[in-house]
């Protein structure tokens, strides 16, 4: 297939046309219409797992104490569509249109490595027990949150581990540099911005990515794109620690039971994919794992109610916002193991 044409390959990914169909269309409803709706949605809550809801509210937004957004953030009537980042605000305003045009809400769009000076709305955040500013929420998810349906069994694939993005950070260029002509390795980078032209490689679609066993999730910016996609695959998602977490929640998932877990540097993929070639049962075992992981992000009604929820914790913790006693009860955080 000719490079231009797989670029334009649409198949397992999120329809764009759609998705900015419908968020131009919600920016055209007045927000009095959503407004009277927030309580019935928040309502039901009672609908679902109540300890489950409470554990994901309060790892997403880990705000413990009330306090005061500084006088310069701007109220939610002033958050506006710009040139820059317009799938981060359609995903933003998606909920934040349920809430009073009078709140403030403080917001740092992009690939956010740092934790924020105050509490802001994110994409990513630092995996760290000192995050709590770095409050989540689901954004740029059209890119970020594809999933695949993947008939093709892993006792099938190819014994070799693909990989394809960009590669700008030096961590993604040390990878390819180690292992670039290793037998068991089809790896490049696709992005020809005139530095290691040796390490450059055609462009594979993710149907071709899913003929081997193992696929590369190294973070770049901040998570690793495709973790998701590859985990909701029947092929091994193979990574070290991450460092940055999404809605993801990618510093909840366990090493070797939810993906495979190499070393920082990078010094054992051979002996791990190995281990994997000659244990196909315990492959299985990731990969069925990984599934039951992915299922609890398809629930959309208990997925928009989550994002309501934080928003409303957002909200309420820095003191614009009064709430019930349930909800005070919901939002504050028992769980010791959060991150």
């Amino acid at each position: 297939m000719n490079q231009k044409l797989k670029r334009l390959s649409v198949k397992h990914k999120n329809n764009k046309l759609l998705y900015y169909s419908k968020s131009i269309v919600r920016l055209l409803l007045p927000r009095k219409i959503f407004r009277t709706r927030l309580n019935r949605k928040i309502k039901s809550l009672n609908r679902f797992d109540y300890d489950y809801i409470k554990h994901r509210i309060n790892y997403y937004n880990k705000l413990e104490t009330i306090s005061n957004l500084s006088a310069g953030v701007n109220c939610l009537k002033d958050f506006r569509l710009q040139k820059k980042n317009k799938t981060y605000f359609f995903d933003t305003y998606k909920y934040t249109r349920f809430f009073n045009s009078c709140l403030k809400m403080k917001y740092e769009f992009g690939d956010v490595t740092f934790v924020p000076a105050e509490p802001a709305i994110v994409k990513s955040r630092p995996i760290s027990t000192d995050n709590a500013y770095s409050v989540v929420l689901n954004l740029d998810k059209v890119r970020h949150f594809t999933f695949v349906k993947d008939k093709k069994k892993f006792t099938k694939k190819k014994n070799m581990l693909v990989s394809r993005n960009d590669a700008g950070q030096p961590h993604r260029i040390k990878f390819l540099e180690m292992y670039i002509n290793h037998p068991m390795c089809n790896i490049g980078k696709i992005n020809s911005n005139g530095t290691h032209p040796e390490l450059l490689k055609e462009w594979l679609t993710m149907d071709e990515q899913l003929d081997y066993k193992f696929i590369l999730c190294l973070e770049g910016n901040d998570v690793a794109s495709n973790l998701k996609w590859v985990m909701s695959s029947q092929s091994l998602a193979v990574m070290p620690y991450p460092k940055f977490e999404t809605w993801f929640m990618e510093g909840t998932l366990i090493p070797n039971y939810h993906y495979v877990l190499i070393k920082d540097d990078y010094s054992d993929l051979e002996e791990r994919m190995n281990y994997y070639i000659d244990h196909p049962e315990e492959a299985h075992e990731i990969i069925k794992n990984a599934h039951k992981y992915i299922e609890q992000f398809r629930h959309k009604q208990r997925e928009d109610l989550l994002a309501l929820l934080v928003l409303e914790k957002y909200f309420y913790k820095t003191n614009q916002k009064t709430i019930s006693e349930n909800l005070k009860s919901l939002f504050s955080s028992s769980d010791k193991n959060l991150l």
